[in-house]
C-alpha cells in the first residue's frame, strides 16, 4: 500500500512540473538573462482605454515616445506593495511613460464602479490608471499572472514583456536599453 501511494505521489509530482514547465514557454519570443521575453520590433496591440475620470487614452497618443505598461489587480498584494513605488515613478520626469491598467470583472477583479470607490481610497495620484473592461486588452497582451510589466519601445513596438514586480531602477535600466 505504502509503495502504490510514493508512485502515485511520484507521477503527480512528475505531471506537475512538465504542466508548469511548459506554462512558463515563450513561442515567438526571445529570453533575456534576467527572464524577461522580448519582441523583436513587433508592434504592441493598440489600445483604446478609458481612465478612472472617462477620459479616452490610446497607446497612439504617445507615439514616439517610451512607454512602461503594469498590469495589475485590487486583490493582488504584489501589485499593492508595489504602488507607492510605482506612483513615485510616475510623479519623476523621465524619458518613458508610465501607464497602469486594470481590467474591471476580470480574473477577478471587481467592478468598475467599485474599483474606482476603492481607488478613490488610494494615495496613489501620480499613476494613470486606464480600465480595460473585461480584460480584452490583457488577453492580446496575453496577460498570465499580476503584476506583469510592458516595456514599448519608442517606435511603438513591444520591446519587453516581464511577469512579476519591477522595481523604479529595474524599469529605468530596462528603459536604458530600448529606442
Amino acid at each position: 500500500m505504502r509503495l502504490r501511494k510514493t508512485k502515485w505521489l511520484s507521477m503527480l509530482m512528475l505531471v506537475s512540473a512538465v504542466v508548469l514547465l511548459s506554462a512558463c514557454g515563450q513561442n515567438n519570443s526571445a529570453t533575456s538573462a534576467s527572464g524577461a521575453s522580448t519582441a523583436s520590433a513587433a508592434p504592441a496591440p493598440q489600445f483604446d482605454l478609458k481612465d478612472l475620470s472617462g477620459k479616452e487614452v490610446k497607446l497612439a497618443d504617445f507615439n514616439g515616445e517610451k512607454v512602461y505598461i503594469k498590469y495589475w489587480a485590487s486583490w493582488c498584494s504584489i501589485c499593492l506593495a508595489g504602488m507607492e513605488e510605482l506612483n513615485t515613478l510616475a510623479g519623476q520626469d523621465n524619458d518613458f511613460k508610465v501607464i497602469t491598467i486594470v481590467a474591471p470583472n476580470f480574473k477577478g477583479e471587481k467592478s468598475e464602479a467599485d474599483f474606482k470607490k476603492w481607488f478613490a481610497g488610494m494615495d496613489e495620484k501620480n499613476m494613470t490608471v486606464l480600465l480595460d473592461q473585461d480584460g480584452k486588452y490583457a488577453q492580446q497582451l496575453g496577460v498570465r499572472a499580476y503584476p506583469t510589466s510592458f516595456y514599448v519601445d519608442s517606435k511603438g513596438g513591444l520591446a519587453k514583456t516581464v511577469p512579476g514586480h519591477n522595481a523604479n531602477d529595474v524599469i529605468a535600466t530596462n528603459f536604458n536599453s530600448i529606442p
